[in-house]
C-alpha cells in the first residue's frame, strides 16, 4: 500500500476545498457545447482555460491540440524517478446542450450549490469529474513532500466527446508518442450508488449500420401487382424478425464468435450489487425485463452482445390508406459489442447474413458508421488493483465492481496506445446526465480527489510491469 498520510490528504483538500469549487464553477460558466456552431468559440475558450489552470497546478507542459473539430488540451508531469510508471488520464472539457426552456430551474451555466450539491451543466459530465485530479495531485504532493508525481503523470481531455468523438482516434494515432503510457485512467463514468462505491471494469463497443431496402423502381398499385412482386417493407419486417431467436440470441452466424465469456466470480461480483429490477424498470420506463435467456439483467446490458432495431420505416404513413407496394424501406439496427468481438468481422456477418435474408427483386444497400470498440480491464490486473485500493482508503469502505453497457472512446486509447483502461469516476446515477438541473455531490467530488492523491503512490509502489 502507498506510504501517502490519509490524515495529510484529507486536511489539504479540506483546506483548499472552497477554492477548489471556486474554480470549477468559474470553469462551468463557460458553455463549452461542441454540438452547437454557435459555441465554438466556447469550447476553444474552455481549452484555454484548462490548460491555463493546468499550469498553474504545477504541470511544467500544457499544450492544447487542434483537430479538425474542437480543441483538446494535453498536459504532462514527469515524475523524478525515471523507472516510474506512465499514467494517462482521459476526460472531455465540452458539455451537452443546456437551455433554462428545457427544464432547468437555474441558469444551467451559472453553477448553483443547493446544500452539499453543485448545480450546472458539466458538474458531473465531465468537468467535475476531470477537474478533481488538479487538487488530487496537489493533495499528493503536499502529503508526500515531493516536487512530482509519484509516476509519470499525462493528461488528455477532448472537446467533442459529447458530439461522439468524431477526430479523436486520429489525434490519438497522430500523437501516439506523446500519448505513450503504461495505463489510461478514464474519469468520465460513475459508480453504482453514494452508499456503493465501485469501479468500472470494462465498456461495451458499438457497431451501427442502415440497411435500405430497394423493390419496385417506383410505388406501385397492391391489387394490380400485389402477391406477385417482392414487397420492400414486407422485407424489411422479414429482416427484423430474422435478428434474433426464440431464446433472444442473436442469430447472425458468427455474431458470438470470440467473445470473452463471464467468469464465475465475476457472475458473483454482479450479484453481490444491490439490484432492485423492480427500480430499474421504474428507470426505464417499462413494464418487464427481456434478453438473452439464462443472463440477469446486469449481466444483459453489461457483459452480453445485443442487436437492437433502432428504426424501421417504408410505405406510405400518412392519415388514411394508401393500397401500394413501396418502393423501398429501411432498417437501422446497432450492436452493442464485448471484450473479444471485433467490430470489422460484426461487419462482415452483418452483410453476408442481410444477403441471405433477402428475396430475389430485393436489393440493397447496407451503411456503416464508425465503429467503437469493447474494452475490458481484467479483475486481477495490477493496475486495477491499484485503482480498487486508492478508492477504498478514501471511501474507507469495500469497493465493489460494475461495467458500463453504453460506449466511448476509451476502447481507441486501449488498442492505439497498448494500454490497459482503468476507470475512476465518482458521479452516481441521480446526477442527470445529459438531463436538466444535472448536479454533482460535493463531497464525492472530494472522494474523486482523494482517491487521486492515493492512486499515484500506489501504482508506483505496485506497478508489476513497469520497465
Amino acid at each position: 500500500m502507498s506510504k501517502t498520510p490519509d490524515s495529510a490528504v484529507r486536511t489539504y483538500i479540506e483546506h483548499h476545498r472552497a477554492a477548489f469549487l471556486d474554480d470549477l464553477a468559474e470553469w462551468l460558466r463557460i458553455p463549452s457545447v461542441s454540438a452547437q456552431p454557435d459555441h465554438v468559440a466556447d469550447v476553444r475558450r474552455s481549452a484555454d482555460w484548462l490548460a491555463a489552470k493546468l499550469q498553474e497546478t504545477g504541470f511544467p507542459t500544457t499544450e492544447v491540440w487542434a483537430t479538425a473539430g474542437a480543441p483538446a488540451v494535453f498536459a504532462e508531469w514527469p515524475s523524478d524517478n525515471p523507472q516510474a510508471p506512465t499514467v494517462l488520464v482521459y476526460g472531455h472539457h465540452d458539455v451537452q446542450p443546456a437551455a433554462r426552456e428545457d427544464g432547468w430551474d437555474t441558469d444551467p451555466f451559472e453553477p448553483v450549490v443547493r446544500g452539499n450539491r453543485l448545480h450546472a451543466r458539466g458538474a458531473a459530465d465531465d468537468k467535475g469529474q476531470v477537474f478533481f485530479h488538479t487538487l488530487g495531485v496537489r493533495a499528493h504532493l503536499a502529503a508526500t513532500g515531493g516536487t512530482a508525481p509519484a509516476v509519470h503523470l499525462k493528461l488528455l481531455i477532448e472537446g467533442e466527446e459529447e458530439s461522439g468523438s468524431p477526430h479523436f482516434r486520429a489525434l490519438v494515432e497522430s500523437r501516439r508518442e506523446r500519448l505513450a503510457a503504461d495505463a489510461v485512467i478514464v474519469s468520465d463514468t460513475s459508480m453504482w450508488s453514494e452508499d456503493t462505491p465501485t469501479v468500472c471494469t470494462g465498456m461495451r463497443g458499438l457497431a451501427e449500420c442502415e440497411i435500405e431496402l430497394y423493390g419496385p423502381d417506383q410505388d406501385i398499385h397492391s391489387g394490380a401487382f400485389g402477391g406477385a412482386v417482392p414487397n420492400p417493407a414486407t422485407a424489411a419486417a422479414r429482416l427484423v424478425a430474422a435478428l434474433h431467436d426464440e431464446h433472444a440470441r442473436v442469430a447472425i452466424p458468427g455474431f458470438y464468435e470470440g467473445i470473452t465469456e463471464l467468469s464465475d466470480r465475476e457472475r458473483e461480483l454482479f450479484a453481490e450489487l444491490p439490484f432492485d429490477e423492480e427500480q430499474w424498470l421504474r428507470t426505464a420506463k417499462s413494464t418487464a425485463t427481456y434478453g438473452e435467456a439464462g443472463q440477469t439483467t446486469l449481466e444483459r446490458i453489461w457483459a452480453r452482445p445485443t442487436a437492437e432495431v433502432n428504426g424501421i420505416g417504408g410505405g406510405y404513413q400518412g392519415p388514411g390508406s394508401k393500397t401500394i407496394i413501396p418502393s423501398s424501406a429501411m432498417v437501422k439496427l446497432s450492436f452493442r459489442l464485448v471484450a473479444g468481438q471485433d467490430p470489422d468481422h460484426i461487419e462482415k456477418a452483418v452483410r453476408v447474413w442481410a444477403a441471405e435474408q433477402l428475396p430475389a427483386g430485393i436489393s440493397h444497400e447496407i451503411t456503416f458508421g464508425a465503429a467503437t470498440r469493447p474494452c475490458l480491464t481484467p479483475l486481477d490486473h495490477p493496475a486495477l488493483q491499484s485503482v480498487v485500493r486508492a478508492m477504498g482508503r478514501a471511501f474507507e469502505q469495500e469497493i465493489r465492481f460494475t461495467r458500463v453497457g453504453g460506449s466511448g472512446p476509451a476502447a481507441d486509447l486501449e488498442e492505439v496506445l497498448a494500454a490497459p483502461v482503468l476507470f475512476l469516476g465518482i458521479s452516481v446515477p441521480s446526477d442527470g446526465w445529459h438531463a436538466p438541473n444535472e448536479k454533482v455531490e460535493i463531497d464525492l467530488l472530494l472522494k474523486g480527489s482523494e482517491t487521486a492523491a492515493y492512486l499515484w503512490g500506489d501504482l508506483a509502489q505496485n506497478w508489476r510491469d513497469a520497465p
